[in-house]
């Protein structure tokens, strides 16, 4: 028989193969060791599940949880056993993953007068647990979609049946334990038996799925309250539901039908309403307020936020300034590094934080200064003439990832300052059990941004992106509730017309990057969306701030 050369990046080894051999009989064989169980490989930077068997000469790396994609793996298959563990208890309920929080997901069960009560709760808790010690496996079927849809809708999964008509492929992918069917956006885990590690506890009108913690796989994540972005969700989900767009089929069902072009005005005025709203809570909060500071995680659109409000702030009558923490990173030499000894400027260290409230200060009374200017290429601080005086009722927004850290203002009194979150926190969803984290919507927002402005490829953006999302956890993230006021900088249709602009992007990163993978997954994602032409999103739309055409000056 007819053998190939593997190489296996987990060890360095090479070794020869039959043809057809599964990847879990290669991991035996090499005694392929990790934290824990093994859940699948990248086979030419493609990720595969264990049960792919080769067929032509590759490289393999395996991974588990404590890969990213493992990850997601593994809390795809714990939300299948969670769904499984419910409709074995009580039939068709409407099982729903609403939104990600602090340690997994915020879910929801309904059925007429079923309400989840904190007793139910705990029963499917050891349901669940009883899954996972039968150690059932859990199966991938290809099966007609029209096949598909009819057992979905035996289930009563309308939002996947809505979903799989309207993307149009002759044959679907689906998973099964024993008799319960469900659809995901990725592989799974092949057996309940890897599920250990997960809570389940009642939390608001549903419960929470707390998941592994990723720097500890063996415990949870630890739960934080989060009420503040909680509402956020909420809010949307409410206004969503006015207008029947709760997932990706529904928008498809809009674009298919014509009606794109009303969502987009809807979307693009509840916008402006929020921003609105936002201004006046700044200018009935107290006549006192000089400073606001605004933040958020990368590709929120911070920028476009922070010009905006201050126009609102404007018809208001409030005069506003805009200064840019950027120029008050201290000189290079001072700069901390990280534990990889790189400079870290993702730090408060890294701001010349006493020097900032200096001029802040000076500013407040009255007084004129010169403002500084950061050169990047020398890591200096220079001055090049422009200075800045206020008035007494003028406003000076701030915008920054450490806007909300009470470290970076300790001079000023807190009364003087409003404090602005923003976060593109996505509220569409695929179906009810496959949510669209708001990392990826923020990811392809950059991707496509770093693309048209600032000259990176899509290979450069993804292989930066885990260093980011690792600042945005030390540096955002624990200091969101903190703000006075929370802005959701999502658009209902955004994905639909980042869709036509990402995928040229991403397909231009090769097979041999490590980034392959994950550019695949994306492209892959966007495949679900119905196209939507952004020849109606008007020049002030936050979309533009990344697709370029704004109004504004960047």
């Amino acid at each position: 028989m007819k053998q190939f050369l593997i190489y296996c990046e987990n060890n360095g080894q090479k070794k020869s193969y039959p043809v057809g051999t599964e990847l879990s009989l290669i991991a035996d064989d090499m005694k392929i060791q990790l934290h824990d169980e093994i859940y699948g490989a990248y086979v030419n930077n493609t990720m595969r599940e264990l049960n792919y068997a080769i067929v032509k000469p590759c490289n393999i790396r395996f991974f588990g949880i404590e890969s990213h994609d493992g990850q997601r793996m593994y809390n795809r298959s714990l939300i299948f056993v969670l769904y499984k563990a419910i409709s074995d208890m009580f039939g068709k309920v409407n099982f729903t993953i609403e939104n990600s929080v602090s340690s997994g997901y915020y879910c929801t069960a309904q059925s007429g007068r079923f309400t989840l009560r904190p007793a139910y709760i705990e029963a499917i808790k050891q349901r669940m647990k009883e899954i996972i010690n039968a150690n059932m496996p859990i199966t991938r079927r290809e099966l007609p979609t029209e096949e598909a849809v009819k057992i979905f809708e035996r289930q009563g999964l309308y939002a996947k049946t809505k979903l799989l008509r309207t993307r149009g492929n002759l044959y679907t992918s689906v998973y099964c334990i024993e008799k319960t069917y469900d659809y995901f956006f990725g592989y799974l885990i092949p057996s309940t038996k890897f599920l250990k590690v997960f809570d389940l506890t009642p939390y608001r009108n549903g419960m929470v799925l707390s998941i592994p913690n990723p720097k500890n796989p063996d415990e949870v994540k630890p739960f934080v309250e989060q009420e503040k972005m909680m509402s956020q969700f909420a809010a949307f989900n409410r206004w969503q539901k006015v207008f029947d767009l709760k997932n990706i089929g529904d928008l498809n069902e809009a674009v298919n039908n014509g009606n794109i072009s009303d969502i987009i005005k809807i979307g693009e005025t509840n916008q402006e309403v929020l921003i609105s709203r936002c201004a006046d809570k700044i200018r009935k909060r107290n006549k006192k307020v000089r400073i606001i500071l605004l933040s958020g995680p990368s590709s929120s659109g911070k920028t476009t936020s922070a010009q905006r409000l201050a126009i609102h702030l404007q018809v208001n009558g409030i005069k506003c300034v805009k200064i840019s923490l950027d120029d008050y990173f201290v000189d290079r030499e001072h700069t901390p590094k990280d534990e990889e000894g790189n400079y870290d400027f993702e730090v408060l260290e890294a701001i010349d934080v006493d020097f900032f409230n200096r001029q802040l200060l000076e500013l407040l009374d009255g007084k004129e200064i010169e403002m500084p200017k950061f050169d990047f290429k020398t890591g200096k601080r220079f001055y090049d003439g422009h200075k800045l005086k206020i008035n007494k009722k003028d406003m000076i927004i701030i915008e920054g990832i450490h806007g909300l850290n009470p470290g970076l203002t300790p001079q000023i009194d807190p009364s003087l300052i409003f404090k602005v979150y923003v976060s593109a926190l996505t509220t569409i969803s695929i179906d009810g059990h496959n949510i669209i984290p708001t990392t990826d919507n923020r990811l392809i927002r950059r991707i496509i941004r770093d693309f048209l402005f600032r000259g990176y490829s899509a290979a450069d953006t993804i292989n930066r992106w885990p260093k980011v999302r690792e600042g945005e956890d030390k540096h955002i993230f624990p200091y969101q509730e903190n703000a006075d006021y929370m802005f959701n900088s999502a658009l209902l249709y955004e994905l639909g017309v980042l869709k036509s602009m990402a995928i040229p992007i991403l397909a231009k990163v090769p097979e041999k990057a490590p980034e392959y993978s994950e550019a695949r997954r994306l492209m892959k994602f966007l495949s679900y969306f119905e196209s939507i032409p952004s020849n109606e999103i008007p020049p002030t739309s936050l979309m533009k701030e990344f697709i370029g055409g704004s109004s504004f000056r960047y």
